[in-house]
């Protein structure tokens, strides 16, 4: 083999001592050099000249000349190193090419004849002696080719390689060259640890280089830019002193592919980068501020892609520590003051604090003077300044912040370069200050400038960059700016094509996008626009997809309480399908709008047999893939760290992403091409099988009721003398009157109650009746049930009653409960669900839990629960396994158990209804709270009936009304076919009346050995509440409501 030239020693040996060896090689050691213990292996061979047939003589006359020319080219280039004469290093270079052209491809020795020629011209041109560097490198290239992996000279090609590209981008900066020496380096770094020779003799210092300086190039979001980064990190590993600076890169990177991608993957890893970086620079550690200020940049992308409040937050949290690490005086307070002040503009946007917008305007103005005319940064710094001027005019109308603002925008705009990558922002915002202007002045110029810059910004931009959404946003703003004034329909029609590009630009961010759905449904309901059906379609379909990417049921609960102003629009939607005599869609809208929680939820619990009698492999698929989703987000909602719940929500959303792809083939099966999706009317329609299902839309812009038949089409009652102040006020009205009547005597008139009733039944239950009695020929005794929408869900629409005397004084004229068995659902899908698993049967088991003497400070005690529970186990057939739960046994794990493993349940306990956090809604155990997430979370297809003798078990949430989001609800998705609840508060001492009369009823006509059948328990109650009239006062009577089957 031919050596590189360098001297490690010298040998001396007789030609006996060689010839002693025979055929076998040897190996000779040398003195150690720079720690290594270099050795040379031999093998002696005797040549006779007799033995010339094969030309053995020949090939031993050649390689005594490649020998002795290799030995010259050292030689010379021994000379050269220290006289640097030139004409030395030319012979060099002739010598080993001459040793090149007699050691042909196949030959032992090319590599190396290859290696010590490309040396040679590399020292000459790292003393600027030889101009052609590529030559060098492809002789290198080529040598290292024919040693690959695991040929013992490898991990020396990959070296000499590595030094000839830091060499050739020293001269030239081109960033391919220092690209490729970081994957070389990442391949050698494996081949030579700590303590080789090749570490030793520089490996070390050219990998250093190396990494410092693709650490210094400008970032590049390209998809090999990025990859480059991944390679830099992957040669710095946690410890290595370059590790902070190469998470740092790899973050702006991806930040800056998510900026023109909006990929949620990229931002998430970016903020994970982020954190570690931040992690390993203390407080008090130079390059901290940097750490930060990028953290905190990340945090602002992902908010305004996901709208997450809290990274919001914790930006403006870290933008006030770099600005405390920045006092006056530092070279970096500018940027803190900008950074800051944006972030608390954005904020002002979301949470209207006067202060944050008047700090943020204090905070920029700051930043200007430190950017006087002339500044590299002054343009940003008037756009910022204008920005924050522009926020604070929509909230106190002040002319002089908008003027102001207008021209700083436009000083910013003069002064920005033509080729600023973000001078498209400048164009949006002097858009919009203009629009504002052009609203209070009327002034036209004001608005087609306007519409200029919005154009020239969608020059600026591709097609799906994430911003080209602002674009489309701020151009419907002008032209709707502009057809309020003029009423020109054309602008109205220019609107509304830019709120459909806006709203479906794919690179956006989903919050985004379905405020600006949002806006498209109002702007076309108050202009008559024919465009709102698809607009209130594209808003579910937004906020459902939105929804589906958070892992947890909380999370997903508060990203849609961040839209609270859009909470009417399932049934606004409704409404407008039915002011366009489309009671079909009406029914889908509804369905759609105001169950996402639920069906949210249920998708991974959708049952397959259909799916798995025609296609079992992908329903295993499908239904493993729904395991592992419904555990990563079980997983996730139990972590506090927010680290460590981000990367538990990259992994949720990777799962979902497959388990999303398995839909997709199952939709593309024929008959499943719906799987999962929106049900259409045919598909609600089931939901009316045993009896009609009475939609009650409560809207601003009407009152409706639809009744879903058990067959044909839907009817529409306009509930014309109700409006939604109406219910409002009716259901305060009710509320007062239930406390007021809980506070008198069993024989005390109640007259308030009456009244409201009477209400009910004249305005809203009557003209209901009518249809149903006459349309529809419903037989009196018949089952309905009511699926009350908004302001109804808090109004006891069962209890509609007269409450007068026939015309003919024969009797009492019948109230609602008198003509038909009534039963809530919370949405029609619900109502399917259960009906749906009613094939899971098992063997009846009945358990009673109750809980009286709950622990300190969480209820008084319940005197009447353990006669209740008695009561209860002498009625129910001793056909089931009964057994009961009590006292210190009744506790949240011992509740949790009996209602996994029995199929009915009776339940009497403390309950209360979380009205701000819907799904902390929970029964007071004997220790923890039984809540309605620990029931959510189980699965219980086996699970029947259960009567829930507690307080506020069916009554919604304040923030989402029409997801109604209680524990009855929550008990009937966990697996409970039929459940019985509550509106209010029990009074424990006269509720076993209705219990007793209730079972009592539940066990008639029970025959010897048989059970009671749950779909029986909205008949019980019915029979239970008539039954103890004369012993239970109206509002207890009226407090107990059947959901489901």
């Amino acid at each position: 083999m031919l050596g590189n030239g360098e001297r490690i020693g010298q040998l001396e040996t007789s030609w006996d001592e060689l010839l002693d060896h025979g055929d076998e090689p040897f190996e000779l050691s040398f003195p150690p050099v720079r720690g290594v213990n270099p050795s040379l292996k031999l093998k002696a061979v005797v040549v006779h000249a007799c033995d010339n047939q094969d030309g053995a003589l020949f090939d031993s006359l050649t390689d005594c000349e490649i020998a002795r020319d290799t030995d010259a080219g050292h030689a010379r280039c021994a000379e050269y190193w220290t006289s640097g004469t030139v004409s030395h290093l030319n012979d060099a270079v002739r010598h080993f090419q001459l040793v090149l052209d007699r050691c042909p491809v196949d030959h032992l020795d090319h590599a190396a004849a290859l290696t010590n020629l490309a040396w040679a011209r590399l020292e000459g041109h790292i003393q600027n002696d030889v101009q052609d560097i590529d030559t060098t490198t492809s002789l290198l290239r080529e040598a290292l080719a024919l040693r690959p992996h695991g040929h013992l000279d490898h991990a020396l090609s990959l070296y000499n390689l590595i030094v000839a590209l830091t060499w050739r981008y020293s001269m030239e900066r081109t960033p391919v060259y220092i690209h490729e020496s970081v994957e070389l380096c990442c391949k050698l770094l494996p081949l030579c640890p700590e303590g080789t020779y090749l570490r030793s003799m520089g490996a070390d210092s050219v990998i250093d280089y190396v990494i410092r300086k693709c650490n210094k190039l400008p970032i590049d979001s390209s998809d090999e830019g990025i990859r480059i980064r991944r390679v830099v990190l992957e040669l710095c590993p946690l410890g290595q002193k370059y590790h902070p600076r190469a998470l740092v890169n790899l973050s702006c990177a991806l930040s800056a592919r998510f900026q023109q991608h909006g990929s949620v993957d990229d931002i998430d890893e970016s903020i994970q980068l982020d954190r570690e970086a931040v992690s390993l620079c203390p407080e008090g550690q130079s390059g901290r501020n940097t750490y930060l200020n990028n953290l905190a940049h990340s945090l602002e992308f992902r908010f305004y892609h996901q709208g997450k409040y809290h990274d919001l937050d914790e930006a403006i949290f870290w933008r006030e520590a770099v600005l405390c690490l920045h006092p006056v005086g530092h070279e970096g307070r500018d940027f803190s003051l900008n950074n800051l002040g944006s972030a608390l503009c954005t904020r002002f946007k979301a949470h209207i604090d006067i202060d944050d917008i008047n700090r943020a305007v204090s905070l920029h103005f700051e930043a200007l003077m430190l950017h006087p005319p002339g500044h590299p940064h002054r343009d940003d710094t008037l756009h910022n300044l204008a920005s924050a001027l522009q926020e604070r005019y929509r909230k106190l109308h002040v002319i002089e912040d908008l003027n102001q603002a207008i021209d700083l925008h436009r000083e910013s705009l003069r002064i920005t370069p033509l080729d600023h990558p973000e001078r498209h922002r400048t164009y949006h915002n002097l858009s919009s200050a203009l629009c504002f202007r052009f609203t209070r002045t009327g002034k036209n110029n004001d608005v087609e400038e306007a519409i200029q810059l919005c154009q020239k910004s969608m020059e600026t931009l591709p097609l799906l960059h994430p911003e080209r959404h602002v674009s489309y946003f701020k151009l419907r703003e002008a032209y709707m700016s502009r057809y309020c004034m003029q009423y020109n329909p054309a602008d109205l029609s220019l609107a509304v094509e830019n709120f459909r590009l806006a709203s479906r630009h794919p690179t956006c961010g989903f919050p985004g996008r379905i405020f600006e759905a949002y806006i498209w449904t109002f702007a076309a309901e108050k202009h008559g626009d024919g465009s709102a059906l698809e607009a209130y379609a594209t808003f579910f379909e937004l906020l459902d997809a939105h929804l589906a990417t958070r892992s947890s049921t909380t999370s997903r609960r508060e990203a849609a309480a961040a839209f609270h102003y859009t909470r009417s629009s399932p049934v606004d939607a409704a409404s407008c399908a039915i002011r366009h005599d489309d009671l079909r869609h009406a029914v889908e809208l509804v369905e759609q709008g105001r169950g996402q929680q639920w069906s949210l939820a249920s998708r991974l619990k959708t049952p397959i047999e259909d799916l798995e009698s025609g296609h079992p492999d992908l329903a295993h698929k499908f239904s493993e893939l729904s395991k592992r989703v419904s555990n990563a987000a079980q997983g996730s909602a139990t972590i506090a760290d927010r680290a460590a719940a981000e990367v538990a929500e990259t992994k949720y959303r990777r799962i979902t992403a497959e388990w999303e792809a398995v839909v997709a083939e199952i939709r593309n099966l024929q008959d499943f091409s719906r799987f999962l999706l929106p049900p259409s009317y045919e598909d609600l329609q089931a939901a009316a099988r045993h009896g009609p299902i009475i939609i009650l839309i409560a809207s601003k812009y009407s009152c409706n009721a639809i009744i879903v038949p058990t067959s044909g089409e839907p009817h529409h009652i306009p509930l014309s003398s109700v409006t939604l102040a109406d219910l409002e006020n009716l259901k305060g009205r009710f509320a007062r009157a239930i406390q007021q009547a809980s506070k008198m005597g069993l024989t005390e008139s109640r007259s308030d109650l009456i009244v409201l009733s009477r209400i009910v039944w004249d305005e809203i239950m009557l003209p209901i009746v009518n249809v149903l009695e006459h349309v529809l020929e419903l037989p009196r005794g018949s089952r309905i049930w009511l699926c009350p929408t908004a302001a109804f869900t808090s109004i006891p629409l069962h209890a509609a009653h007269p409450f007068q005397t026939k015309a003919d004084r024969s009797g009492k004229e019948p109230c609602l409960e008198d003509l038909y068995i009534c039963s809530y659902t919370p949405t029609l899908s619900a109502l399917i669900r259960s009906r749906q698993m009613m094939k899971n049967c098992v063997p009846p088991s009945f358990v009673a839990v109750g809980q009286g003497q709950p622990g300190g400070g969480k209820g008084k005690a319940l005197l009447a629960v353990d006669g209740e529970l008695e009561l209860v186990h002498k009625l129910v057939p001793a056909t089931a396994n009964r057994s009961t739960i009590s006292g210190d046994a009744a506790t949240r794990a011992g509740a949790l158990e009996a209602l996994e493993q029995n199929t009915w349940v009776h339940l009497a306990c403390h309950g209360k209804q979380d009205q701000d956090q819907p799904y902390n809604s929970h029964f007071v155990m004997k220790d923890e709270h039984l809540t309605l997430l620990d029931i959510m979370e189980k699965d219980i297809p086996h699970a029947e009936f259960a009567f829930l003798s507690a307080c506020h078990t069916a009554v919604g949430d304040k923030e989402t009304p029409d997801e109604v989001i209680h524990l009855a609800a929550g008990l009937q998705f966990s697996g409970f076919k039929s459940v019985i609840g509550t509106l209010w508060e029990v009074d424990d001492a006269v509720a076993k009346h209705v219990v007793q009369a209730f079972y009592e009823n539940m066990v008639k006509d029970v025959e010897d050995g048989g059970f009671m059948d749950c779909t029986k328990a909205a008949w019980a109650l019915n029979r239970a509440t008539h039954a103890v009239k004369s012993k239970v006062p109206l509002e207890q009577r009226m407090v107990f409501v059947h959901i489901g089957v």
